[in-house]
């Protein structure tokens, strides 16, 4: 009987196919609602519900959100998250400690989605998640990575991802809707300090998968600031500075600026990825394995 059931083990791990992280390593933070690694065994998400403010960690079953758990736990009312967990393997959990400031994952009982699956909601006025430690200091190349929806109306900058700088006030890196169609990747870098944007389209009202990347190898010396929408390049720009700014601080979900927060996404976040190296060689195999994923475009 032993044998037997050693022998249905490994065939079922032979079975599951490697996760984007254990194909593509080396993230230095990473979120989704599904198992990015099969080495990843921590939750998904923790979870408050809204009917007595009770919080449970959420998993995953069979490498998707285990929603069955999610749904029992917030039978009836709303769900927020608290902590939407890193499966980089460095614990650089993204949070928000504030009931009021959480985003929704569940709505009267039922999980969101976005394609069908599992999303992260966030309500445009007051929602996001954060890590406040350094995440990127004086790289020479980063790469980030969004699968997001938005509703948005109107002009005023929402942001998806955003690493701040250090000192506050510009951005670092990030990915932001600047109207309902215009998508900008920004870049801060110093050594000589200077702004450079890189812009292209995104599709409101359905899915995007959106990459950034900036690198500052001395070969590269045109086009190192790009970014693709949807499995193509869409804007690319030269900048010459040589770091991302330095001692950049922490990551924002949802919102510009954790100490001053404005720029609030009106949509839904279902993955997010930052990298410290230029991952350009890799993009259309992530691409590929989050697009099968989610149906995107």
């Amino acid at each position: 009987m032993s044998t037997i059931l050693n022998l249905s083990n490994k065939i079922r791990l032979e079975s599951t196919p490697p996760g984007l992280l254990d194909t593509y390593s080396g993230a230095a933070a990473a979120y989704s609602l599904r198992r990015l690694s099969l080495n990843y065994s921590g939750d998904a998400v923790r979870v408050r519900r809204s009917s007595d403010n009770a919080e449970q960690n959420i998993g995953f079953l069979n490498n998707e959100l285990d929603t069955a758990s999610l749904e029992t736990f917030c039978s009836g009312t709303d769900g927020f998250v608290a902590i939407w967990y890193d499966q980089s393997g460095d614990d650089y959990n993204v949070t928000q400690a504030t009931a009021s400031k959480q985003p929704k994952i569940v709505s009267s009982g039922s999980t969101i989605t976005t394609n069908s699956k599992p999303t992260i909601q966030f309500d445009g006025f007051t929602d996001y998640l954060f890590n406040a430690v350094e995440l990127v200091d004086d790289a020479t190349s980063a790469f980030i990575a969004t699968a997001f929806s938005t509703t948005r109306t109107g002009t005023a900058t929402q942001y998806i991802l955003e690493m701040p700088q250090n000192t506050g006030g510009s951005r670092g890196f990030d990915i932001r809707t600047t109207s309902d169609t215009a998508i900008l990747s920004g870049l801060l870098t110093e050594n000589p300090s200077s702004n450079t944007n890189a812009a292209g389209t995104f599709n409101n009202n359905s899915g995007n998968l959106n990459l950034a990347m900036a690198s500052f190898d001395e070969a590269i010396t045109t086009n190192n600031h790009q970014i693709f929408g949807n499995g193509a390049l869409v804007g690319q720009a030269t900048n010459n500075g040589t770091d991302i700014q330095n001692k950049n601080t922490g990551i924002n979900l949802g919102v510009f600026s954790n100490d001053s927060p404005n720029g609030y996404l009106i949509g839904t976040i279902s993955e997010a990825f930052v990298y410290k190296s230029n991952q350009l060689s890799n993009r259309t195999g992530i691409e590929t394995n989050i697009n099968d994923y989610y149906s995107i475009y």
